[in-house]
């Protein structure tokens, strides 16, 4: 599939046992739609004896991820290795209640969401901190942001522009300024739009709310603000600014772990509608977050599609969404899919300077992966290795599913994390040694 020059690391493939989570079928199966039940996975990890001590430990890992920072950061060094290996109690029994037929729909994704957040503030300031309009004063903001300076400007976009500033305790921010335009009344449901979403979402990869102010002409948002510039700018190596192949690994599983929250622990499902390199931010170690939520929706519960006006970027559409106008969770599935073959390409998703044949990415890197000649669309900024040449092929054959032309053909966005998971794995044990990747597991 590789060809010789990484024969080594097929043979060390095959040597896997097959229940390992994101291999569940044969590496030929290119084409074969990963299962989407968490339920399914479950049961592939019951396979082969040998392999089950190696499959928990993977599975208890990934589960860890889902607990608030705050009881992360609380545990002693001494038992820091085997509770980043073992999901808490309380992960444990909400998971398993899954199952239970006891119980709405809306009780277990509160229930689960608990484990999330809010990982700043704890019950005694929940009250004050809620968000609204009277979190904020106008002159507050001017002062933070030196009134609106240009110098202070971060970021400008169709409905508005971005400034850095600083409150009066230290804390530093974004403050997005909508556009005033009397006339332009999506502009005011856009604003509207990501108030509503950003106050009921909160997870460790998705940019923290802080407050909105609505007066006047002024329509502000304010948010954390994350200080390493955008995935996008990394790519194209601006500044310098080279991201290594185990970086952007990383930053798959975190963008992964975050729409996995939006679509399935959040109190009500969000779906995006714009992921794209651009709206993942990184912070000073390259952890990922989430941002921009102009388009998202908040989907219903007791629907399987919403059908709506189509948002987002070229490039990074739904096929399915742009044909019929129904909006579902997979629409975000197919632009991970487009963000998957960007991360290990560096392009663009439309390059209309390249042939005809390069000039849409996704559809280029996959004709390359089916023809076995995958490490071809590597990034030439990043040196070929034979855990990159297994990792590569791991991430396309994710990428091709997350790409099909149907959502019924995608997996759940919380399937992508566990695969991808796996993938990092094997991907530091080929390349560091297995006691390296416990002690990777350390820093999360």
């Amino acid at each position: 599939m590789m060809g010789s020059r990484d024969g080594g690391a097929r043979a060390r493939a095959r040597e896997r046992p097959r229940s390992d989570p994101g291999d569940s079928r044969d590496l030929s199966g290119r084409v074969s739609v990963a299962t989407t039940t968490a339920e399914s996975y479950r049961s592939e990890r019951s396979v082969g004896s040998s392999a089950s001590g190696r499959g928990i430990a993977l599975l208890d890992a990934f589960r860890s991820c889902f607990v608030p920072a705050a009881e992360a950061h609380a545990r002693s060094p001494e038992t820091s290795l085997s509770d980043d290996f073992h999901p808490s109690q309380q992960l444990s029994q909400s998971i398993s209640s899954q199952g239970s037929s006891s119980g709405s729909n809306f009780e277990r994704r509160r229930s689960i969401r608990g484990l999330y957040g809010p990982m700043h503030r704890n019950s005694s300031e929940k009250d004050k901190d809620i968000p609204g309009s009277t979190k904020f004063s106008l002159p507050e903001i001017q002062k933070a942001t030196k009134n609106f300076s240009p110098n202070l400007k971060i970021g400008q976009g169709g409905s508005g522009t971005v400034y850095k500033g600083q409150l009066n305790d230290g804390t530093l921010v974004a403050v997005k300024r909508a556009k005033k335009n009397v006339y332009d009344k999506h502009m005011g449901r856009e604003f509207r739009n990501e108030i509503e979403t950003l106050q009921c979402i909160e997870h460790l990869n998705l940019v923290r709310f802080h407050g909105y102010l609505e007066f006047g002409g002024e329509q502000l948002i304010i948010v954390e603000y994350v200080p390493n510039g955008n995935l996008r700018e990394h790519l194209d190596c601006v500044n310098e600014r080279l991201l290594e192949f185990s970086l952007r690994l990383d930053i798959a599983i975190d963008v992964a772990h975050a729409i996995t929250y939006l679509h399935t622990y959040s109190d009500q499902p969000v779906i995006h509608r714009d992921i794209k390199s651009s709206n993942i931010l990184l912070t000073n170690n390259c952890r990922a977050k989430v941002a921009d939520f102009g388009f998202a929706k908040l989907a219903p519960t007791d629907a399987s599609h919403v059908s709506t006006q189509v948002k987002g970027t070229a490039g990074y559409l739904d096929p399915e969404y742009l044909r019929t106008y129904q909006l579902t969770e997979k629409s975000d599935v197919y632009s991970f899919g487009v963000l998957l073959v960007e991360l290990i390409t560096g392009r663009r998703p439309i390059e209309p300077r390249r042939t005809i044949v390069e000039r849409v990415t996704a559809k280029w890197a996959m004709e390359k992966f089916v023809e076995g000649n995958a490490i071809q669309t590597l990034d030439p900024n990043l040196e070929a290795t034979d855990a990159i040449n297994l990792a590569v092929e791991k991430m396309y054959e994710l990428a091709l599913q997350c790409l099909a032309t149907t959502k019924r053909n995608r997996p759940s966005m919380r399937r992508c994390a566990e695969i991808l998971w796996s993938i990092r794995k094997d991907y530091r044990e080929l390349t560091f040694g297995f006691c390296a990747n416990r002690i990777y597991f350390l820093r999360l």
